[in-house]
């Protein structure tokens, strides 16, 4: 009889990882967490998080329940962390440098991989692991006999260069900002390397689960468990004069792979009637398009997760028009602050969204069919209301445990 309980590794943590271990934690399943950076209650991460400069700490806290069972692997995340700060490009080089994201996760990945070459793993049925940062673990996993579970948060490769290939084509002036281009042979054959070991496979829209058939063989079985909603903020003020204009927000890497484009269009096209505030990185300098643009509006490079969530109450809508997401968390998160939003097929929208209801679903790439739903709500501030109402009860039924408690349950049926 296999084990029941599960190995899993993330390299740096996010909120669905978050709700994830928790939702391990609660099914008792749960035998081992690998990270790079853990920030617990009283731990020496928690009392710097606390310093000038030292706030980056915060986004690593997790539960304290978990921390005896937590081990870490700081080296290659604090080079990073300390390198972007202090500009040192060629130390965060993609994929070359020394602590480059990729660095982080091939160390974590090789970590967790010499721990279960070592352990009996006893007790243990599998382990789960992400995109990036499982191909050395379940290397190891299989020769210990423990099923290998995978988490593709972003849809699948071969998908993403197919559409996005003719995106660039389209608009070459924006073609600079879609990055994805970039990685490496070995980067990909790794990529489907993990696919092709992987037992099952959790994503978390109906989006990435439709981009893995360009997977050019077989797959094992793939779960689609959307992600949860942050707790709701049911005090938003609408604006309901409509001779103000209409309050239009972005929150993503400027990037034409979430539309960037396509909302500096529609923004265009109304003129005085829209105010666009656009918050995100630019993920180089290489594009006088995106930079011509970004002077023509308000423009906010970062903002702390408090401070976005306050911002998407300040905005009539959240306008998210990606061409490829795996899921897009400022979907939820503005949502859950009762700002509707209107976004596209390829993201997951279509498992969260009923147009016209709770938010708008568009087609990816067409800035005339952004228009035509902006043009409606400049004209009637009512229905946003009434929009981002339903929003915010949507967000209420599925908050973040929701998605843990999902998972793990799909993860216990795998591990039988």
């Amino acid at each position: 009889m296999s084990g029941q309980k599960i190995i899993f590794s993330h390299p740096t943590g996010n909120a669905n990882v978050r709700a994830a271990l928790n939702g391990f934690m609660e099914a008792g399943i749960l035998e081992r967490f690998y990270t790079s950076i853990a920030c617990f209650p009283g731990n020496s991460y928690h009392r710097l998080s606390a310093l000038p400069g030292f706030s980056e700490f915060r986004k690593r806290d997790f539960s304290k329940e978990l921390q005896p069972i937590t081990r870490t692997l700081p080296f290659r995340e604090l080079g990073r962390l300390a390198s972007t700060k202090a500009g040192l490009k060629n130390l965060t080089r993609h994929e070359s440098g020394m602590f480059s994201v990729d660095a982080v996760y091939r160390s974590i990945d090789r970590y967790v991989g010499e721990k279960i070459k070592r352990s009996d793993a006893s007790g243990v049925g599998a382990v789960y692991a992400y995109e990036d940062g499982a191909a050395y673990s379940f290397v190891k996993a299989k020769s210990k006999g423990l099923k290998c579970l995978y988490d593709l948060p972003i849809g699948y490769w071969r998908a993403a260069r197919k559409l996005l290939s003719e995106e660039r084509e389209r608009r070459p002036e924006w073609a600079a900002t879609l990055v994805g281009f970039m990685d490496t042979e070995a980067k990909l054959a790794r990529k489907d390397e993990e696919l092709k070991m992987a037992d099952h496979i959790f994503v978390a829209s109906s989006f990435t689960a439709a981009s893995l058939k360009e997977y050019p063989s077989q797959l094992s079985p793939i779960h689609i468990i959307p992600y949860g909603f942050p707790e709701v903020n049911p005090g938003k003020v609408y604006n309901l004069d409509k001779n103000k204009p209409l309050r239009v927000l972005f929150v993503g890497g400027l990037s034409q792979r979430k539309g960037v484009a396509n909302v500096f269009e529609a923004a265009e096209h109304f003129g005085r009637h829209v105010e666009l505030t656009v918050v995100g990185h630019k993920l180089n300098d290489q594009c006088p398009a995106l930079d011509q643009a970004l002077s023509k509006h308000k423009w906010i490079p970062s903002l702390p997760h408090a401070g976005i969530l306050e911002l998407m109450r300040m905005h009539d809508v959240l306008v998210f028009p990606s061409l490829f997401e795996g899921f897009g968390l400022v979907i939820t998160e503005a949502m859950s602050q009762g700002t509707p939003v209107i976004t596209t097929e390829r993201t997951a929208g279509p498992d969260l969204i009923e147009h016209g209801k709770n938010g708008w679903l568009v087609e990816a790439g067409s800035t005339k069919a952004l228009e035509e739903i902006i043009e409606v709500l400049i004209g009637d501030r009512t229905y946003i209301e009434n929009v981002g109402k339903a929003a915010i009860q949507t967000a209420a039924e599925r908050p973040w445990k929701s998605y843990g408690i999902e998972l793990a349950e799909a993860v216990k049926k795998a591990l039988v």
